[in-house]
């Protein structure tokens, strides 16, 4: 593959001025185990107002009127966030099995999850207008979920370690990583969180993602897409968790969904949480300019990319959840947080501007537009490489 390296080393430290942040060191080696591609990384993700929108995508209700301050029904900006910080430490291992095209695949993970009530004290330092309610004058989702209607547990509701290993097989048949323009990249594998590995719970995880490029015009014009599916195969997996998108590598600091940056370009973040899904992408990428920037064959790039997915499992809600929310709710509508059986499929679509630099730094700038007022209205995001 070009271009290709023996070492890279990718740091960033960012930090928001609340106090949010990406804290991130990645190491990749295609020399330091003979014939073993080698993948390391070390990551703090505070996150001062995580998404959260509720359970099994449409059947959870958005009222975006609740976090605009301008409309007679807000309660909160915050009112579909909570606060969680990420540990990490992953380390992924990639090996040839057979022919130059199908290799194996494994890894393992320790990461600890810190869950807790948005600090609104602290977000409303600086604020002059408009502060927050506290979460006592004005609970949120999070709140709700935990305090009042018990879809939140209490073991899960602090957050706690996951500690992971992973297997599976990987046939890739990609012309380049940062950019194909042709070949196959499938991967498929299994993920198991066991309490022995000091885990505060026990489950198991199925994935399998196929990636497909086509080139429609030499070196400048191709088509891409991706399917995918993960579904739990057992055990009870923490709430928090269930956003994370399995893949045997990361191609960015996180990858997290259905919705945000990394899955649905246009939809909010995580707002399609279940216990399985499905989801597709397909990109028309082209690259209308090409320069030498510091000596290096560089282009920008521009995409335009349809997403769609959809959780085909559910997280089991109690069947007397509309009774209890009755008798602890009282003040609410069930309608405006439950549409039990509404869940279908969630499309977005968009553009991508990739400016590239010596055909392995890439950045993107993504903008995508949902199709249903339930997933939000535009997405906008920054971030490093092309999604697949």
């Amino acid at each position: 593959m070009y271009p290709d390296y023996y070492d890279h080393t990718y740091t960033e430290v960012s930090r928001y001025t609340k106090g949010s942040g990406i804290y991130r060191l990645l190491f990749e080696s295609n020399h330091i185990i003979p014939g073993v591609e080698f993948i390391s990384d070390l990551s703090y993700l505070p996150d001062l107002a995580n998404q959260f929108y509720g359970f099994n995508g449409y059947e959870s209700v958005f009222n975006k009127d609740w976090m605009d301050v301008e409309t007679a029904d807000y309660r909160s900006a915050m009112f579909y966030r909570y606060q969680r910080d990420q540990f990490r430490f992953r380390t992924d291992f990639l090996g040839k099995l057979s022919g130059d095209h199908l290799k194996w695949t494994a890894g393992f993970a320790f990461q600890n999850f810190r869950i807790r009530s948005v600090n609104t004290d602290k977000l409303n330092k600086g604020r002059k207008d408009d502060p927050l309610p506290s979460v006592a004058e004005e609970p949120g989702l999070f709140e709700l979920y935990r305090d009042s209607l018990g879809l939140i547990s209490a073991n899960e509701a602090n957050g706690g370690w996951v500690n992971s290993i992973k297997a599976g097989l990987v046939y890739d048949s990609r012309d380049n990583r940062p950019n194909p323009m042709k070949g196959i990249w499938t991967e498929m594998g299994i993920e198991i969180s066991p309490k022995f590995l000091g885990n505060d719970w026990g489950f198991s995880k199925f994935y399998i993602t196929h990636r497909q490029y086509f080139t429609l015009v030499e070196n400048d014009l191709s088509l891409a897409y991706r399917i995918g599916y993960q579904t739990t195969l057992s055990g009870e997996v923490p709430f928090f968790y269930q956003s994370q998108v399995l893949t045997y590598r990361l191609t960015g600091q996180s990858s997290e969904g259905l919705g945000g940056v990394s899955s649905l370009r246009g939809v909010l973040k995580n707002r399609v949480i279940g216990d399985a899904f499905i989801m597709g992408n397909v990109e028309l990428r082209w690259k209308p300019i090409h320069f030498t920037f510091l000596k290096k064959e560089s282009y920008l790039g521009i995409n335009l990319f349809y997403d769609i997915g959809k959780a085909t499992k559910g997280i089991a809600l109690p069947d007397n959840l509309q009774s209890t929310f009755n008798s602890e709710m009282s003040q609410y509508n069930f309608n405006d947080f439950f549409n039990p059986g509404a869940e279908d499929f969630h499309h977005c679509a968009g553009i991508s501007i990739m400016p590239v630099w010596g055909e392995n730094f890439v950045v993107a700038i993504d903008i995508g537009k949902s199709f249903n007022k339930q997933d939000g209205n535009i997405g906008f995001a920054f971030g490093l490489n092309y999604l697949f």
